[in-house]
C-alpha cells in the first residue's frame, strides 16, 4: 500500500531527527474506512518498515469507548489492554499502542504523534496554555492526564465538542507535560505544520532570551575515575553491578517533566555527595536507586542495568535538562505532580516498553558484567569476545587496530543487540596509551568486571640469531604489557568493592602451552609466557585481599587464526622458514606436524578458550592457576 510507504518514509524522517523525538519515541497512523494502521509497541520510529505498520479493526477498537470499564484504574487500563489486542489483525500480529484509541478518534487519515524538545518546552511550562492560546489560535489544549484510557476518552470528547463548536476538528492538539498530535489528510500538510510550529516557537524562545541548546561540558576526570566504580557497587541491583555511564556536566532537571522522562530516567535525579548513606535516603524517600546522579560542577553520571538502559537514561536526562531550560521562555516548569509522575512509574505498559527497550541483554550467564578483551580485533581475541556478548557481557574490543575492532563491534553488536560491545584503541606497551583505555572504560561503563588479557606477539627465531629488537619486542608486549594493564585495571576493580558482599572481579591472562613447556626457536615468546605466569601468581597473592581473582589460561594451538594461518606472518610461514619443523616442505606439513602433537587430533579454538574463562569467573575459590586447554598435548602433574 503506497500510503504506508509515504508514512514509513515520514516516520523515518521524523524518527531520526532529534529536535522531533528521543529514543525512537511517538508515533504515526493511516487510516482507511475500517482498518487503522499504526507503529506498534516497542518499534521506533526511524527504523519503522511499511510491513511493521500494525493493522487493527477500527469498530474492534471503538470498544474502547462503548464497553463498561471497571472504575479501578488499573482494571480499566488491563480491559483497555485487552480491547486493544482484539483489535488487532490478525490476532496476535503485533501489541497495540496505548495510543491507538487516541489516533481511532482523530478524523484525519494521517496522525503524527511526536515530542518535540521545542514542543515540550511550551508543554511544561506553567504558562503552556496561555502561551498556546496565544501562538497556536487554532490549536487544541488539553490539561495533563493520566495516558492510557482516561486520556483517550478525555481526547475523545474534547475534539467532539471541538468539532460541534466550530465544524470540524483541529488539526494540532497540545498535550500538558506530554507532547502533540498533528492530524491531516495529506502528509505535505502535516510536514507544514509541524515546520510552521518548530518555527514559531524558535522565534518566541528568541523573543524570551532563551537558549534553544543545551550546554554540555566535559566531566572532571577526578571525580569519575574516583566516584562512577564505587557507584557500580551502590547501585547494583540482585548483586549485579550497575552499568554507569558518564553524561557530561549539565544541570539536570529537578522534577518529572513528561511520561517518557519518566520512563527512561524516573521521576527525580540525585545531585550532591555520592556515598552509601545518602543514596539509601534517596531509595528510602522514592522506592528505588536514582538513574541520574549529578556531583554539581564536577559530573553527571547515568546509571543502568546495561549500557543501553543508562546511555538512554543520558539521552533523556539531556533532553528533559534542556525542556527545564525552554520552560523559562513560558512561566518556569510545571512538573508532574505525585499522582501523575508515580502512575507513570508503575505504568504496566510502560514497563512492557522498559522490557522491549532491554530485550536484547542477553543470556544472564555473565550477567551484564563489564568484559575487557585486549588484542581483540581478530583471532583468538575476537572469538573470546564474541563468545562473551553471547553469554550476556558488555564488552570492549580493545587494540592496536582500532578500525579492524570497530567493525568487530559493529558486526557483534549487530547480532547481539545494540550497545553490547564497544571498540577501543590501545597499544598495551605503552603506558599511556593503557591509562587512557581505562579511563575510557570506566567513562563509557563506570568500572570494569572481568579483564582478559589476550593481546600478544611473537616472533619465531634461534637464540643463536634472533635480533635484540625482536627480543625486546616480544617482551615489552607480552611480559610489561600484561604488566601494564594490570596495574590501570587492578585500581578500577578494587574501587568497586565497598562490602563483604559484592562479586568478585576477575583478571584472565590468556597465556599459552608454551607457559608451561619450553619451545624450540622461540624462546622469547615462550619465555615471556613463562614469566608471564609468574606475574599472574604474583597478582593473585596481592589482589585477593581487594576481592579480584587474577588466573592464566594456556591454550594449545589456534591453527584456524591469523597467528597461525596468516599467509604473510602466521606461524606456519615463519616456522617454515626458520626450518623449525624437521623435513617440512610446505605450510600443509607444517600444520600436520602440529596437529599430530595433539591427542585430541584438532587445534584449540576460541570456544574452548571461552569455557576456561567461565570457570575462572564462577569459581569462587581459585587464584593464581595457569590452566592448561591444550586438547591433551601438555598435561600438569
Amino acid at each position: 500500500m503506497q500510503a504506508l510507504k509515504d508514512l514509513a518514509d515520514v516516520s523515518g524522517e521524523f524518527g531520526a531527527d532529534l529536535r522531533f523525538v528521543f529514543l525512537g519515541g511517538g508515533n504515526t497512523s493511516f487510516k482507511t474506512d475500517e482498518t487503522l494502521y499504526i507503529k506498534p509497541s516497542g518499534t521506533a520510529l526511524a527504523n519503522i518498515r511499511p510491513e511493521d505498520f500494525l493493522a487493527m479493526d477500527r469498530s474492534c477498537l471503538r470498544r474502547v469507548f462503548s464497553e463498561p470499564l471497571s472504575d479501578d484504574v488499573w482494571e480499566r487500563e488491563e480491559q483497555v489492554k485487552l480491547l486493544s489486542a482484539a483489535a488487532v489483525r490478525p490476532i496476535g500480529a503485533g501489541r497495540a499502542s496505548v495510543e491507538a484509541p487516541v489516533h481511532e478518534v482523530i478524523d484525519y487519515a494521517y496522525v503524527v504523534h511526536l515530542h518535540p524538545t521545542l514542543v515540550n518546552g511550551m508543554t511544561c511550562a506553567v504558562g503552556g496554555a496561555e502561551a498556546c492560546a496565544r501562538l497556536f489560535p487554532e490549536a487544541l489544549w488539553l490539561d495533563y492526564c493520566n495516558p492510557g484510557c482516561t486520556l483517550a476518552k478525555v481526547v475523545a470528547k474534547s475534539l467532539s465538542d471541538a468539532k460541534a463548536a466550530a465544524g470540524v476538528q483541529p488539526k494540532v492538539l497540545f498535550l500538558q507535560n506530554h507532547g502533540v498530535f498533528v492530524g491531516a489528510d495529506t502528509l505535505d500538510e502535516i510536514r507544514e505544520l509541524y515546520a510552521l510550529m518548530i518555527a514559531t516557537l524558535e522565534a518566541a524562545y528568541s523573543r524570551a532570551g532563551v537558549p534553544t541548546e543545551l550546554a554540555v561540558s566535559e566531566n572532571c576526570p577526578c571525580t569519575v575515575s574516583g566516584s562512577a566504580p564505587r557507584l557500580r557497587s551502590l547501585l547494583a541491583d540482585e548483586g549485579c553491578r550497575a552499568v554507569v555511564n558518564t553524561a557530561g556536566q549539565f544541570i539536570a532537571s529537578e522534577g518529572p517533566l513528561s511520561p517518557d522522562h519518566v520512563v527512561y530516567a524516573k521521576s527525580f535525579s540525585y545531585a550532591g555527595a555520592l556515598s552509601a548513606a545518602a543514596l539509601s535516603e534517596y531509595q528510602h524517600t522514592y522506592g528505588y536507586l536514582p538513574k541520574v546522579l549529578s556531583v554539581p560542577g564536577k559530573a553527571v553520571f547515568c546509571a543502568g542495568p546495561t549500557l543501553k538502559d543508562a546511555l538512554a537514561a543520558a539521552v533523556a536526562a539531556r533532553d528533559a535538562a534542556l525542556v527545564r531550560q525552554l520552560t523559562e521562555g513560558f512561566d518556569g516548569p510545571r512538573f508532574l505532580v505525585d499522582a501523575e509522575w508515580s502512575f507513570i512509574e508503575n505504568w504496566e505498559v510502560e514497563s512492557y516498553r522498559r522490557k522491549i527497550a532491554g530485550a536484547a541483554a542477553g543470556p544472564a550467564r555473565l550477567a551484564n558484567r563489564v568484559c575487557l578483551v585486549t588484542g581483540a580485533a581478530q583471532g583468538f581475541g575476537l572469538g573470546i569476545a564474541r563468545e562473551l556478548v553471547a553469554a550476556g557481557g558488555h564488552v570492549i574490543l580493545a587494540d592496536l587496530n582500532l578500525e579492524g575492532a570497530t567493525i568487530a563491534a559493529d558486526e557483534l553488536n549487530s547480532e547481539f543487540g545494540a550497545a553490547r560491545a564497544v571498540p577501543v584503541a590501545v597499544n598495551i606497551a605503552d603506558e599511556e596509551s593503557v591509562a587512557a583505555m581505562m579511563s575510557a572504560v570506566v567513562e563509557e561503563f563506570g568500572g570494569l568486571d572481568l579483564f582478559v588479557a589476550n593481546a600478544g606477539v611473537l616472533k619465531a627465531g634461534s637464540v643463536k640469531e634472533m635480533a635484540l629488537k625482536d627480543w625486546q619486542f616480544v617482551t615489552n608486549v607480552n611480559y610489561t604489557g600484561y604488566f601494564l594493564c594490570v596495574k590501570h585495571a587492578a585500581p578500577v576493580m578494587a574501587a568497586q568493592q565497598t562490602g563483604e558482599g559484592d562479586p568478585w572481579c576477575d583478571i584472565v591472562q590468556i597465556n599459552s602451552k608454551s607457559g608451561l613447556e619450553g619451545s624450540n626457536k622461540n624462546g622469547a615468546y615462550a619465555g615471556s609466557k613463562f614469566g608471564t605466569i609468574g606475574l599472574t601468581q604474583s597478582f593473585a597473592k596481592e589482589l585477593v585481599a581487594d576481592r579480584v581473582k587474577v588466573n592464566s589460561i594456556c591454550p594449545g594451538n589456534y591453527f584456524d587464526g591469523p597467528l597461525w594461518s596468516d599467509p604473510k606472518r602466521g606461524l606456519f610461514v615463519q616456522y617454515l622458514e626458520t626450518g623449525k619443523v624437521p623435513g617440512a616442505e610446505t605450510l600443509a606439513d607444517v600444520r600436520g606436524f602440529y596437529e599430530e602433537k595433539v591427542p585430541m587430533a584438532r587445534g584449540c579454538t576460541p570456544e574452548d578458550v571461552a569455557k576456561a574463562i567461565f570457570y575462572c569467573v564462577e569459581q569462587c575459590y581459585e587464584t593464581g592457576q595457569a590452566i592448561p586447554v591444550t586438547g591433551g598435548q601438555v598435561m600438569l602433574n
